[in-house]
């Protein structure tokens, strides 16, 4: 079985889960554009069960449109966004995908939360896109 593994930009909060992620994708909601800094942020959705956090990150708590709590892990000494924990999609973790010790094979797979997303930005056409979260299966 596969292991994945990341940290923070210190290194003192690090993680790793076993097995392939849930989906990989682009995230275009203000909240991950304040976030990062940037435009956008590329997201790992990994198995809640399989995540292995070692260090204490703190929590950043805030509200998603349907009225469910977001907490966003972070490093309290380097403020890196580890992950996120979203009470409409329970039992994955939301994974800030550059904070993983290899990218190379990133491969987002789907677009988060268009509706939000910079005018400028031009990402592959061929992503599925979805204006919020992507239905329920």
């Amino acid at each position: 079985m596969t292991q994945t593994t990341g940290s923070c930009l210190c290194g003192k909060v690090q993680y790793h889960y076993e097995g392939a992620p849930v989906m990989t994708g682009v995230c275009h909601c203000r909240d991950c554009q304040k976030q990062t800094g940037t435009s956008f942020s590329i997201i790992q959705g990994v198995a809640l069960p399989a995540l292995q956090v070692t260090g204490s990150p703190k929590v950043f708590e805030t509200h998603g449109i349907s009225g469910g709590k977001v907490q966003r892990h972070f490093c309290g000494d380097c403020g890196s966004p580890l992950y996120s924990l979203v009470d409409a999609m329970p039992g994955v973790a939301f994974l800030k995908a550059g904070t993983l010790d290899d990218v190379s094979g990133l491969a987002p797979q789907v677009q988060l939360w268009c509706a939000t997303a910079q005018p400028w930005l031009t990402l592959d056409p061929a992503l599925p896109k979805f204006e919020y979260n992507p239905p329920r299966a």
